[in-house]
């Protein structure tokens, strides 16, 4: 090969190798900018500042429980939920709130009074909820002391 042939040669290496860096970047730039738009939802809105009461939060479950379970059971042909406290309580007169907490998304939450009759029981009705998994969180104060319950249901 002569000094003249080496001159005229032409070669797509350079280009491709460049073309190829050029659409990684975009790649990576566009995946950036993805991640950076993607809405993050943590569990709560307070969330530091209720891991900070947490040991506030064992002693009410360990309250609630040394007191007895408490049901909530969903019935899914009826589309309710059934709330229901054991005997221990009777005559405590329990005040508080049942929330029904969505984990994957904080605007279908729903937060209804604690409204108990006379068998210590309450009837909620959940038609309007989305299906899929809840947590029904059940807070109220009964002879001044703190009691919580957590439990899962997934409606269908």
């Amino acid at each position: 090969m002569s000094t003249k042939d080496k001159k005229n040669s032409f070669t797509l290496w350079p280009y491709a190798i460049v073309v190829a860096m050029v659409l990684f970047m975009s790649y990576i730039a566009m995946f950036v900018y993805k991640a950076m738009n993607q809405d993050v939802d943590l569990v709560s809105k307070d969330y530091y500042e209720k891991e900070i009461k947490y040991q506030d939060q064992i002693d009410r479950v360990k309250r609630t429980q040394a007191l007895g379970d408490v049901i909530v059971e969903y019935k899914a042909g009826e589309q309710t939920l059934l709330l229901q406290l054991p005997a221990t309580y009777r005559g405590m007169n329990p005040s508080g709130t049942i929330t029904l907490f969505r984990p994957s998304d904080d605007k279908l939450d729903k937060q209804v009074p604690l409204q108990l009759g006379r068998d210590q029981s309450q009837l909620l009705e959940v038609s309007d909820l989305a299906s899929g998994i809840w947590k029904v969180r059940v807070s109220f104060n009964a002879d001044n002391q703190e009691y919580y319950t957590e439990k899962t249901i997934q409606i269908k």
